[in-house]
């Protein structure tokens, strides 16, 4: 019988692989996209995060965790915050927003996507746009709107279905 010894940074992913988000503990920083690299440095470990949005009030709270989990097994790491390239709603995992729809919130619409190839292109929203519909994750249904752009975090917007009457959360996509 052969014994897998894994590297500090291995250990350090099967760790990061179970926490979850703070202010939506159905889904986990990796399943987000939050979570963006775990790496062995000359000063031991590096865990790269990047928030939702640049003023994300959960980032202090997400290092503290990544920290404490990390020292259960024994591990230490800086936790490095990295802005650019900035973090997307297209870094969802597929799981993720089937977990968000499931605990309440409609999960993000895919981002226009840049052109292949031009990973450093921004792209501005057209005036005019008709705004895609959002589905109730209670009902299902498309007859929603609308009642706030915030809603319970500023990542999110406040809808009410016409049909079921029930408010929730839509994930912006961003």
């Amino acid at each position: 019988m052969t014994t897998t010894i894994l590297s500090p940074a291995e250990r350090a992913w099967a760790v990061l692989e179970q926490l979850s988000d703070p202010e939506i503990p159905v889904v986990t920083l990796r399943e987000l996209g939050i979570l963006r690299d775990v790496r062995e440095v000359a000063s031991g470990l590096e865990v790269v995060i990047t928030p939702t949005y640049s003023g994300c009030p959960a980032m202090g709270q997400i290092e503290d965790d990544v920290k404490a989990a990390l020292a259960t097994e024994g591990l230490q790491a800086t936790v490095v915050t990295q802005l650019a390239p900035a973090w997307t709603t297209d870094w969802m995992t597929d799981a993720a927003k089937d977990k968000l729809r499931a605990y309440g919130i409609a999960p993000p619409h895919a981002c226009a996507s840049a052109p292949s190839g031009s990973a450093n292109v921004v792209q501005f929203a057209s005036r005019g746009t008709q705004a895609a519909v959002v589905n109730c994750p209670q009902c299902g249904s498309a007859n929603t709107t609308e009642t706030s752009h915030f809603g319970s975090t500023a990542c999110k917007a406040l809808y009410r279905c016409l049909d079921c009457m029930e408010p929730f959360d839509y994930f912006k996509p961003y």
